[in-house]
């Protein structure tokens, strides 16, 4: 029962995005459609899980003064393997994502959850925490994008929904990032009260 705990604390009850406000860089910069945002979901999601197992595993084998640098170079290895997938299988996403793949490294959950939880845990209860938060927050980037992407251009995973001149421009720029991640905040919020 612990390890589901583990697994929905991540998606409900403490959901990095629209709970813990963390890692909002990703968040806003790469929702401007559906796919994109379940691409960085998902690539996160792994780095997270492997990065939680790795350092869950080396724990007590890395001395106190260098646990942040270990957890980091653990974190890019990760990055470097999606990034090179991406790259040979995925060309499309790996540029539409670009920069933002990189800045995994230094995501704040990923580098949270190997801190706070991964480095004080076994490997079992490591995976579905990783699981947890990963896919909580790729469902969360993938709600923001897909609301982006219907509001701002009528289609939704590429497809079209209603004709693209009824599309608010807005809403696929920054701004729109901004304005519909409050909006879903706020659901959540009143959601999480009733």
């Amino acid at each position: 029962m612990s390890q589901l705990s583990n697994f929905s604390k991540g998606f409900i009850k403490e959901n990095p995005v629209f709970i813990l406000l963390l890692g909002m860089c990703p968040t806003l910069g790469v929702t401007s459609s559906a796919i994109n945002g379940l691409g960085m979901g998902l690539a996160t999601t792994f780095v997270l899980v492997m990065a939680n197992i790795v350092v869950s595993m080396v724990k007590n084998v890395i001395p106190d003064k260098v646990r942040i640098p270990s957890f980091i170079v653990i974190i890019a290895t990760f990055v470097t393997i999606v990034q090179l997938l991406m790259e040979g299988f995925l060309p499309a996403l790996f540029e539409s994502l670009g920069l933002f793949i990189p800045l995994i490294v230094v995501n704040c959950v990923v580098l949270g959850r190997a801190e706070a939880f991964a480095s004080k845990n076994n490997v079992v209860s490591s995976i579905f925490d990783g699981l947890g938060m990963g896919l909580g927050f790729s469902f969360a980037l993938t709600l923001l994008g897909a609301v982006r992407e219907l509001l701002g251009s009528g289609k939704l995973f590429g497809f079209s929904i209603y004709p693209e001149n009824y599309g608010m421009l807005l809403f696929v720029l920054a701004p729109g990032a901004f304005i519909v991640l409050g909006y879903l905040i706020a659901i959540i919020k009143k959601l999480n009260k009733a």
